[in-house]
């Protein structure tokens, strides 16, 4: 297939495991991933959490790019409300300083967790035209003479490495801004498809490479979509109950690590078979997945796709990885 495959990784913490299992788990990943030619992986950012260690992306990604040589290693994304944009500049300076050009910075409007915990990390304002403002000074920052936009603020472990920027979102709102900032837009499909259709029109139709932030020429989408690929569809479908487990715990706000698969039927009788939320996907056999990867992209006009998949035993993950690589790729 023509559309790169790309790999969005929340390092998450099956029952029974530590934090420091899971982020062990994510590096194996990331060294698959290297050898069997995704495109690039990202670390989301995500707090108070339970089943998830992807708190600290840009310590990830500077771990996973050292035991990797060629996969583009990058946020998918740096939720900007948490973060003080001038850190920003200067941490991902400094990974494209020690990696060179295979660091990617998303950006997100969202706090990637519950708003007492938001409150606890809040830095920076959400609002669209701040949101753009500290997008700017980012260039700057990144710029030749690493200077802001805004400001005569110098960075200079940041300056001239002109590290790549994408807009996050999964609303008209988000894809409005990446195409009036001229930027490649990554739409959160996989757990947020109710405006999928709408905003990839309105990122196309609002896009703009004449605006002073811009960094490409024509649009550039990136959509996520939940995967699961095993030997048989019964299999793949078992394997995913764990990421059903994980949405119907959210539903009752219930907190648990990852659970171990179980007979879909159970989780048909709690509801959780068709989760809305969960409607992006491809799960199945290898040809399965293969179709209904392309019916999304036919669907979606993507550029790209990147790909979600939770499993309760890593070595189930790392399988889904090389089948759909051995019959993508």
């Amino acid at each position: 297939m023509s559309v790169p495959l790309s790999i969005l990784d929340l390092v998450s913490i099956p029952q029974g495991s530590t934090a420091r299992d899971g982020i062990a788990a994510s590096m194996d990943a990331a060294r698959t991933a290297d050898r069997l030619g995704y495109r690039r992986l990202w670390f989301a950012e995500h707090h108070n959490t339970a089943n998830l260690a992807a708190s600290a992306t840009s310590l990830l990604i500077a771990q996973a790019a050292s035991v990797t040589e060629r996969i583009r290693v990058g946020s998918g994304g740096v939720m900007f409300p948490n973060h003080a944009p001038l850190m920003v500049a200067e941490q991902y300076g400094t990974l494209a300083n020690m990696y060179g050009d295979r660091i990617d910075l998303g950006l997100g409007r969202a706090p990637g967790t519950d708003m007492m915990t938001a409150r606890a990390l809040s830095r920076s304002s959400s609002e669209p035209q701040a949101f753009a403002e500290n997008i700017y000074d980012l260039q700057g920052w990144f710029s030749a003479d690493g200077t802001a936009r805004s400001a005569p603020i110098v960075s200079a472990v940041s300056a001239g490495t002109e590290v790549p920027l994408w807009v996050l979102g999964s609303t008209v709102n988000g894809a409005s801004i990446a195409g009036q900032l001229g930027l490649p837009f990554a739409i959160a499909s996989h757990f947020a498809p109710d405006q999928l259709d709408e905003a990839v029109q309105v990122y196309r139709d609002t896009f703009s490479d004449s605006a002073p932030t811009a960094q490409i020429t024509e649009p550039y989408l990136m959509a996520g979509i939940n995967v699961m690929v095993a030997p048989t569809d019964a299999a793949a479908e078992r394997e995913f109950t764990t990421l059903e487990q994980m949405f119907l715990d959210l539903r009752s706000g219930r907190r648990r690590k990852l659970q171990p698969p179980v007979d879909p039927e159970q989780i048909a009788a709690q509801g959780g078979r068709d989760h809305a939320m969960l409607r992006i996907k491809a799960v199945g056999a290898p040809q399965t997945v293969v179709r209904e990867l392309a019916e999304f992209v036919e669907r979606t006009g993507a550029d790209e796709l990147i790909t979600v998949t939770y499993a309760y035993d890593p070595a189930v993950r790392q399988r889904s990885l090389e089948l759909l690589a051995d019959h993508w790729f």
